[in-house]
C-alpha cells in the first residue's frame, strides 16, 4: 500500500518536547509515531501502530511456533482473583483500583497470571489436556510513582504474557525452554540485540527466573557479565564469601573515645592516631558500617533495619529489596528507604554515626534477640572470624577489634552491597564487567504457586489429582519500539531496521516539476505491485529540505529521491542507515530497491 504524506495522519516536530529525556522519547514523538496524552500514557498515530504491529506480529509469529495459542482478556478485572493470590494487597500502590456504581472492586491489570489460571481451570481437568501454553497480547496498567523515558516506563503499556500449564516438573522445564528459545529467536528477527541474565523471582516467585536485557546506558536495570560466559541481574549476583578465620588468639575488643568520627572517612583517618594498625594503614574495608533502613511491608507497616557491611561498600537498596523477603513475615513487594532522624530517635539505642552490632553475641544490641529487637543482617563478607572496626552505640566512641561469631551475632545473611567491576564471578569464571540494560522480557518458573492459591489441579494418568505447575513468559512490546528507536537513531532522526519500519521505502517528490511528481506516482505506484510498502511524499508546497528532514527523521530504511537526476535518467537511491547514496537509472530503480528490501539490511 502507498502512504502519502499529502494525507497521512502526521505531523513532525523540529523541536524536542519539554518532557522528553531520552532518544527515543524525543524521536517518537518528533517523526510524529506519538503522542502524549497524560504522564505515562501515550496516543499511538499511524506510523507508530505501523511500527507496533509489526512487532506483535513477529512475536505471534514464534509464540505460534512453539505451539502456543492466543486468547484475549480484558484489562478491567475483579478484585477476587487477586485477593485469592494476596496480589491485590502485595501491589501495594503499584496498581490502579477502581469501583463500579454497584461499590464492586475492580482493578487495571498489571498482569494476567490469575485470569490464564481461572480459564485453565474452568475448561481442562485431566493430564491429557497438557501440556498447554496460552498467551495474549494486551494493554497494562500499572501506577508508576514516577513515569519516564516515554514508552520505557509508563503507566499504561503492551506486553505479551504467555503461560504454561505442565502435569509436572519436567514438563515445566521443557516449556521453559521452549519459551527461552523462542525469545531469542524474537529479539533477533527485531533486529534487537538482548543479553539473557540470571534473575530474582521476586513478588512473581519461583524456582527459576531470567531477564532479557537490551545493553543501553540509559536502562534502569544493572548487570554483570564475566569472561566466562556468566550474566546476572545485580539483584541475583551472589558474593563469593570468604573462608571462615580462625579467632582463638584474638585479643579482646576495645572501645575507644572517637570524638568527630561520624563518618566512614572521618573514622579512618583518625584510627590512624587512635589505634594505628602495625601491619598497614586502616582502610574504610576494615570498618563494619551499620546502615539503618526503614522498610515499609504490603500492608503499609513500617518495620527498621540494621544491615552491616564493609564500610567500602554502600548498600544497594535494589537488592535489599530483591533478598529482604526472605527475613520478614510477609508476602509482596517491600518499600525501601534510609531510615530519617525521627525514626532513629525511636529506638533510643541507636547512635546516630555510631551504630555498632553490640559486644555480647549471648545479649547483641542489634538482632531480635537482642535489647533493641531489630532485624540485623550482615553482608556475606561478614563471617566469623573477621575482625572490625565499628560503632560502640556510644557518642563519640568506637570498638576495634569486634569479632564476628564471637562478639556479635547476627539474624541473618543477606545480599544487599553494590556489585562493583571487578568483584570475583560467582562462578570462578573471571572478574565481572558490569553494564547498564533495559529489560525486555522476563521469563519465571512459577512452579505451583498460583495453581495451589486458586486449586487448579487435573487427574494425571493413576487417577490421582495434582496441581499443575506452571511458567510465566513476558515481554514488553510497546517497550520494544521505544528500545529499538533508541538503538537505532543518528543526529537526523530514526533509522529502522526493515523489520519493524513503517514502510519499505520512502519516495520523495523533490522539485515542481509535474514529470517529477508523475515519476513518483508511477515508482510508487510499480513497488507497490511487487508487494512494497510505499510512503510516498507527494506534498505539492513544501520544500526540497524540509522534505528530505521529514525522510530522514521518519526513518524508512530506503530512500529514492525523484527531482533533478531525473532529466538525465536516474533517481538517487539512499540507504538510510549507511547514508550511503547511488544514482540508478530509472528503469532499473524498482529491481534495486526490491533487491535491498529482500536483503532485509
Amino acid at each position: 500500500m502507498v502512504l502519502r504524506l499529502s494525507t497521512l495522519f502526521l505531523r513532525t516536530l523540529r523541536e524536542d518536547p519539554a518532557d522528553a529525556e531520552v532518544a527515543s522519547h524525543k524521536l517518537l514523538v518528533r517523526a510524529g509515531y506519538i503522542r502524549r496524552a497524560a504522564p505515562g500514557i501515550y496516543t499511538w498515530l499511524p506510523l507508530g501502530l505501523a511500527v507496533l504491529r509489526k512487532v506483535e506480529q513477529i512475536v505471534r509469529e514464534e509464540m505460534a511456533a512453539i505451539g502456543a495459542q492466543e486468547v484475549h482478556f480484558p484489562a478491567l478485572l475483579p478484585k477476587e482473583p487477586y485477593e485469592a493470590t494476596n496480589r491485590w494487597t502485595e501491589y501495594g500502590e503499584g496498581i490502579f483500583r477502581l469501583k463500579d456504581r454497584k461499590d464492586g472492586d475492580y482493578l487495571l491489570a498489571p498482569t494476567h497470571e490469575e485470569m490464564f489460571t481461572l480459564l485453565v481451570k474452568d475448561l481442562y481437568s485431566s493430564y491429557k489436556d497438557l501440556p498447554l501454553s496460552l498467551y495474549q497480547i494486551q494493554n497494562k496498567y500499572r501506577d508508576e510513582a514516577r513515569p519516564r523515558a516515554g514508552l520505557l516506563r509508563g503507566r499504561e503499556f503492551i506486553m505479551k504474557d504467555s503461560y504454561s500449564f505442565d502435569v509436572d516438573d519436567e514438563g515445566l522445564d521443557a516449556s521453559y525452554a521452549a519459551h527461552r528459545s523462542a525469545y531469542l529467536r524474537i529479539f533477533d528477527r527485531l533486529g534487537l540485540e538482548v543479553v539473557p541474565v540470571k534473575a530474582t523471582a521476586g513478588a512473581m516467585g519461583g524456582s527459576k527466573s531470567e531477564e532479557f536485557l537490551h545493553p543501553t546506558e540509559i536502562g534502569e536495570d544493572t548487570f554483570v557479565r564475566s569472561p566466562g560466559g556468566y550474566a546476572a541481574n545485580v539483584e541475583a549476583v551472589t558474593t563469593v564469601v570468604p573462608p571462615a578465620i580462625d579467632f582463638s588468639d584474638a585479643p579482646p575488643a576495645k572501645v575507644l573515645d572517637t570524638p568527630d568520627t561520624p563518618t566512614i572517612d572521618t573514622l579512618v583517618q583518625a584510627s590512624q592516631t587512635i589505634f594505628p594498625n602495625p601491619d598497614r594503614p586502616w582502610t574504610a574495608a576494615d570498618t563494619l558500617k551499620n546502615v539503618v533502613l526503614t522498610a515499609t511491608l504490603p500492608t503499609g507497616e513500617k518495620q527498621l533495619v540494621v544491615i552491616g557491611v564493609p564500610g567500602d561498600r554502600a548498600v544497594d537498596l535494589k537488592r535489599v529489596e530483591a533478598n529482604l523477603g526472605a527475613f520478614l513475615p510477609v508476602a509482596g513487594e517491600i518499600g525501601l528507604e534510609p531510615a530519617n532522624d525521627d525514626e532513629l530517635k525511636s529506638q533510643p539505642l541507636l547512635t546516630k554515626g555510631y551504630i555498632g552490632p553490640g559486644l555480647d553475641p549471648e545479649d547483641a544490641l542489634l538482632g531480635l534477640e537482642g535489647k533493641s529487637g531489630l532485624l540485623f543482617l550482615v553482608d556475606p563478607r561478614v563471617v566469623p572470624g573477621t575482625r572490625w572496626i565499628t560503632g560502640a552505640n556510644q557518642p563519640g566512641k568506637h570498638v576495634y577489634g569486634l569479632v564476628a561469631g564471637r562478639d556479635f551475632g547476627w539474624d541473618g545473611v543477606i545480599e544487599c552491597t553494590e556489585v562493583r567491576a571487578g568483584d570475583e564471578s560467582p562462578d570462578g569464571s573471571g572478574p565481572l564487567e558490569t553494564a547498564r540494560g533495559i529489560e525486555m522480557g522476563h521469563i519465571f518458573q512459577l512452579g505451583r504457586k498460583y495453581a495451589e492459591a486458586l486449586d487448579l489441579k487435573v487427574l494425571d494418568a493413576n487417577g490421582k489429582q495434582v496441581t499443575v505447575t506452571m511458567g510465566s513468559y513476558g515481554i514488553g512490546v510497546t517497550r520494544a519500539v521505544a528500545a529499538l528507536a533508541e538503538s537505532n537513531h543518528d543526529d537526523r532522526g530514526l533509522i529502522w531496521p526493515r523489520s519493524v519500519a513503517p514502510a519499505d521505502v520512502h519516495v520523495v517528490a523533490v522539485g515542481r516539476g509535474e514529470e517529477i511528481f508523475a515519476e513518483a506516482e508511477r515508482l510508487a505506484a510499480e513497488l507497490e505491485s511487487r508487494g512494497l510498502t510505499v510512503m510516498l511524499d507527494d506534498r505539492q508546497k513544501v520544500s526540497p529540505g524540509v522534505k528530505f528532514g521529514d525522510a530522514e527523521l521518519i526513518g524508512v530504511p530506503t530512500i529514492v529521491a525523484v527531482g533533478k537526476g531525473l532529466v538525465n535518467g536516474t533517481l538517487e537511491v539512499k540507504d538510510r542507515r549507511s547514508g550511503a547514496a547511488e544514482d540508478i537509472p530509472v528503469a532499473d530503480v524498482a529491481d534495486y530497491v526490491v533487491r535491498a528490501v529482500s536483503s532485509r539490511a
